[in-house]
């Protein structure tokens, strides 16, 4: 499964991107928004981190001007993903676009029924909402499931990025049904690297070798007297003798 990061923060990209975690991002008008920053401002500087799908969403409601605004924005970069909301005016501006060349990201899709309309209309990507869905009472993954199986059904190449993720098992269900990629926020992904175990086996590492440690420390100090026996900075233990000799014991 890919993962994109679903932010416009750019500290948050460097630090995903540095650890090679991130294969694309998606950012929204909300997103970019907490930035205080205009799309204009935040897109490039994201292009300079980030060799892959980079999701900008136009602002215009009607075709004509979802295509003028898509124009501009390819300009940015070869990775730009223009997002389209999924209207029937988005999926003409969809088709135009893909016959042009241009990658889309139909977003905003709450069922298998807008999710097929897309897909047939040429989207690179579309984004079903999970987290949304789970607010009205439903399960937002039954969507992610279904519509994997009518993307196999139908031979779609269309990817589906799973979008509002909000929770770990959201994580671990997208991992699981194999959807092609899943869109999360940088918290998510720290959180995905915790686990209480290793938490737990970190502290108990760090406690027995404290112990052996102290027990050499100890020794060295009752043989060659504590004024001569130091730590240094990677832990080795060193005897230092009258000449300042150093010889490294362990």
């Amino acid at each position: 499964m890919k993962i994109f990061i679903d932010t416009a923060n750019i500290e948050q990209i460097k630090k995903a991107n540095d650890m090679g975690l991130i294969d694309g991002v998606t950012t929204n008008p909300s997103l970019v928004s907490k930035e205080n920053k205009t799309m204009a401002e935040v897109i490039p500087e994201i292009c300079e981190i980030v060799d892959g799908p980079i999701s900008a969403e136009v602002m215009s409601l009607d075709t004509e001007g979802m295509i003028r605004e898509a124009r501009e924005l390819v300009k940015i970069s070869k990775n730009i993903v223009v997002k389209i909301p999924m209207t029937l005016e988005g999926l003409s501006a969809v088709r135009v676009l893909s016959q042009e060349g241009i990658k889309t990201n139909v977003t905003l899709v709450f069922s298998v029924h807008q999710g097929v309309l897309a897909a047939k209309a040429g989207a690179t990507y579309i984004s079903p909402f999970v987290g949304r869905l789970d607010d009205i009472g439903l399960d937002g993954m039954d969507l992610i499931n279904d519509l994997i199986l009518a993307k196999e059904n139908y031979g779609f190449e269309t990817e589906i990025i799973a979008a509002s993720i909000r929770t770990k098992e959201h994580i671990l269900q997208c991992i699981l049904s194999g959807v092609d990629i899943a869109t999360i926020p940088y918290a998510q992904i720290e959180d995905m690297a915790k686990h209480p175990l290793t938490s737990a086996g970190i502290e108990r590492f760090i406690s027995d070798y404290s112990k052996v440690a102290g027990n050499i420390r100890d020794s060295l100090m009752l043989i060659y007297g504590s004024n001569n026996v130091s730590i240094s900075t990677d832990g080795d233990f060193k005897v230092v003798f009258r000449y300042q000799c150093e010889y490294a014991l362990c």
